[in-house]
């Protein structure tokens, strides 16, 4: 796969001299643990980000008068400060990872505390959920993620009902294709779901169908993958419904439709993560409703996660190690799922319970999202994470293309194919 190069610029000003940012701060003393995260918006842009400073500095007030100072970091360029850091042999004390993960540069130079005995000497194995499984490289465990990224998809029951189509439309791809098709017929400026990046998830939910597909997606992209059978089924599956829906309701970002589902109701499907409970608008709170991937299948990710710089004094380590056992808490789990309207790692956590005592829809609305994911029959991780983003950009443009009515399929799968080899040579 093909990565980022950092440049070497960077790399020197802020690995080989130490300096946080672009060379304008210096590192901490020992005495300091620095904490870098990516909450940087403004309360007004992102209420969740301020739920999640708050969250942390609730710890750092709890450890005021400890021998180290807990300092989060709020930035826009974690990936940057991270590589530039592991360009230069070093890692940050603490860091809330992106979705690309611990950076193997930083594994093969042993720069990252392995986290697996302190989980299991805590017995914080429920506490860290998917994360225990998800991000065990060889029996160790480089970082956790304290929201699980969890995606089923939302439907508009009203549209459903005017069309004639009962939940069994999940049931399989083939019954999703008809019940698609009931909507288009209703000719009253509705359309079935948002296709380009949300179909992307069709491929993903169609391999995980099979046992072999699964396998697949939960290890590296090879050739074999890209010429198996369970690829081009999957692909041509979610091409084929897209042509179909068309290509005028396709997005390389389903957050440029979004407002056709939640706000206008114009749109019969999303295929979305759980957190967009918090997007849809009151006036269709009562319609909207939760369901899993046709044949009982969810996409289920712990994603990147807290990592914990390897070879710090024992005092910082163990203030790193406290604070991954208090995000991971009952306490500061709930408030993830309140707060931050996302579904927490913590496996304990009765989310109906929370949801009871709770007079926002929304909430109730997660609430029954998290747990139709948490408890499908088949869960697995989003492709983009095992394949890569490069990888799952070029699967979302071939599918944008092949909405294009008249476009061939086979021949667009065969040039996707070619594109995804030349990738991973």
């Amino acid at each position: 796969m093909k990565k980022k190069m950092v440049s070497v610029l960077l790399a020197a000003a802020m690995g080989a001299t130490g300096l946080v940012g672009f060379g304008s701060t210096a590192y901490a003393a020992d005495d300091v643990l620095e904490f870098y995260h990516g909450y940087y918006q403004d309360e007004s842009e992102w209420a969740a980000a301020q739920v999640m400073r708050d969250i942390y500095d609730g710890f750092a007030e709890a450890h005021a008068d400890g021998p180290i100072t807990f300092k989060p970091i709020a930035v826009e360029n974690r990936d940057d400060i991270v590589s530039a850091q592991v360009a230069g042999g070093s890692f940050p004390d603490l860091v809330d990872v992106g979705g690309g993960g611990v950076p193997q540069a930083a594994l093969s130079q042993e720069l990252v505390y392995d986290l697996k005995p302190y989980i299991d000497e805590n017995g914080l194995q429920d506490a860290v959920g998917l994360n225990y499984t998800q991000h065990d490289i060889d029996g160790h465990i480089y970082a956790v993620h304290d929201q699980i990224e969890s995606r089923g998809l939302w439907y508009n029951s009203d549209i459903f009902e005017k069309a004639g189509i009962t939940e069994d439309a999940f049931a399989d791809w083939d019954s999703f294709a008809a019940a698609m098709e009931k909507i288009r017929a209703l000719d009253e400026d509705v359309y079935g779901y948002i296709a380009g990046q949300g179909s992307s998830y069709i491929v993903n939910t169609v391999m995980a169908s099979t046992d072999e597909g699964k396998a697949m997606l939960e290890s590296e992209l090879t050739e074999d993958t890209i010429n198996s059978d369970e690829f081009a089924n999957a692909f041509k599956t979610a091409a084929k419904l897209d042509q179909d829906n068309g290509s005028e309701h396709t997005t390389d970002d389903n957050g440029n439709l979004m407002a056709e589902f939640n706000t206008n109701g114009k749109a019969g499907v999303l295929f979305n993560g759980v957190w967009n409970a918090s997007g849809i608008d009151a006036s269709l709170s009562d319609v909207i409703e939760p369901a899993l991937f046709p044949g009982n299948i969810a996409i289920a990710s712990a994603g990147g996660g807290l990592a914990v710089a390897n070879n710090m004094s024992e005092e910082k380590t163990e203030l790193a190690l406290e604070f991954i056992k208090y995000m991971t808490s009952e306490e500061v789990q709930e408030k993830i799922f309140t707060g931050v309207q996302a579904n927490p790692c913590n496996t304990t956590i009765d989310l109906n319970a929370l949801a009871q005592n709770s007079d926002d829809a929304a909430t109730k609305k997660l609430a029954l999202a998290c747990s139709e994911v948490n408890e499908a029959e088949n869960v697995v991780i989003d492709m983009n994470y095992t394949w890569g983003s490069d990888v799952d950009k070029a699967i979302i443009n071939a599918l944008m293309e092949c909405a294009v009515s008249g476009t061939d399929i086979d021949a667009r799968f065969a040039a996707l194919q070619t594109e995804l080899i030349a990738l991973i040579a």
